[in-house]
């Protein structure tokens, strides 16, 4: 049976809210994790995957865009992808004529949302399909960006929404929010903007001298201390716990209760969340949270299968997930920000240096999420406890965990 990676990659509202995802499946037959190609093979994959690897826990509330060509964009095996949750992107490579004019036309009338991928011109050939799409995707990498104001103006015309593919950074997505861009995709939002002066968020760091009172010898009357002092946060830590379950089977009614019932170091677990949380908007998904949170459960399942008897090393692993982040969160460096907080040596070194073996899974992870396959195949030869099985297995495992957790 062919071995499958599963990538995905949000894609975010002009606020930056979680919107979707593209689902990006890759053989791992190959050397070079080529994407997997041909009708029977994606069919496969993408119809089985809903099933089987559980893409509809993946996606959560969101819809999933999955790339199709034009021999399975005819088939009768994409009417059994659930409508209500994809996005049927079109890929370049399809020659648009009066049939697949007629297919999209059909597949929009059962119910199914379409895109079309990679427009770089509005040329003859696409203007039939301005009608039936909702989305036009723009790879910013393929556009000289002297012609992308005009083109972006040509497309306002037609009733669909832009996304720009490819936004590399903030400067590029500040360029098109000007220009009328609708949606964005990218990991943009997770690189860290450094900036001197920039106003920090109090809640975060209070949230961060907690941290560290958790992570020191610190009595609990301490940790209850300091969040007396702030009631909001406290409410806030509560309110996620219990939206989420402890699995203990009671309700934590405060920080005391929490510490005696569930344990400073599940506790510590939910303060690392709730820093994320601090900028989150009621009611929307925060694209950087999702990712923190996807990062740490991932990597502590990973470290589970690795070293199986050693929970220590799987909190830790869990903890460099979450911290791999606060850079961007916070807009300060991480050597700053680590200065303020005692942490374990192999914690420190895998974030600061991505060394040891917390570094290197930290590496594998990234790999995973940027779909850089050569890299994650490189990186999974060195790991003998870690097939492709294992890593989907953590990877799905974990996508469903942060969806959950980041949905309160």
């Amino acid at each position: 049976m062919q071995k499958i990676f599963l990538a995905r990659q949000p894609i975010v509202d002009r606020r930056e809210n979680l919107l979707a995802f593209e689902l990006l499946f890759r053989s791992a037959n190959s050397e070079a994790a080529e994407v997997v190609d041909g009708t029977h093979a994606t069919a496969q994959v993408m119809v089985n995957a809903f099933e089987e690897m559980g893409i509809a826990d993946v996606l959560g509330a969101h819809k999933g865009f999955v790339n199709l060509d034009a021999d399975l964009l005819h088939s009768d095996l994409i009417e059994l992808l659930p409508r209500k949750q994809v996005v049927i992107e079109l890929l370049e490579t399809i020659t648009i004529d009066a049939a697949i004019i007629t297919r999209c036309h059909e597949l929009k009338a059962k119910g199914f949302s379409l895109a079309l991928d990679d427009v770089v011109g509005l040329s003859d050939e696409i203007k039939p399909l301005l009608s039936v799409v909702e989305v036009v995707k723009l790879d910013l990498m393929q556009i000289d960006s002297a012609q992308l104001p005009g083109l972006v103006r040509e497309l306002k015309q037609y009733p669909v929404k832009l996304l720009a593919e490819k936004v590399e950074d903030r400067e590029q997505a500040r360029r098109c929010l000007e220009m009328g861009f609708d949606m964005f995709q990218g990991y943009y939002f997770a690189r860290p903007e450094i900036l001197s002066g920039k106003r920090t968020n109090p809640s975060q760091m209070v949230l961060l001298r907690i941290l560290a009172l958790m992570l020191s010898d610190a009595d609990n009357s301490e940790i209850e201390e300091a969040f007396k002092e702030h009631a909001e946060l406290a409410y806030n830590l509560m309110r996620m716990v219990n939206s989420v379950g402890t699995g203990l089977g009671t309700k934590i009614s405060s920080v005391k209760h929490g510490l005696v019932v569930m344990g400073r170091q599940p506790l510590q677990r939910w303060v690392q969340l709730l820093l994320y949380a601090s900028n989150k908007v009621q009611g929307k998904v925060s694209p950087l949270m999702q990712l923190a949170a996807t990062r740490g459960k991932f990597m502590e399942l990973v470290a589970q299968q690795e070293r199986p008897h050693d929970s220590d090393y799987a909190d830790r692993a869990f903890m460099v997930g979450m911290m791999s982040l606060l850079d961007t969160l916070i807009g300060e460096s991480l050597a700053e920000i680590m200065s303020r907080i005692s942490l374990h040596e192999e914690v420190e070194n895998a974030l600061l240096k991505r060394s040891g073996d917390m570094g290197e899974l930290l590496t594998l992870c990234e790999s995973l999420e940027t779909d850089d396959m050569v890299g994650l195949q490189e990186k999974l030869s060195t790991h003998s406890k870690l097939g492709v099985n294992e890593l989907n297995n953590a990877q799905l495992k974990a996508l469903s965990w942060a969806n959950e957790i980041t949905n309160w």
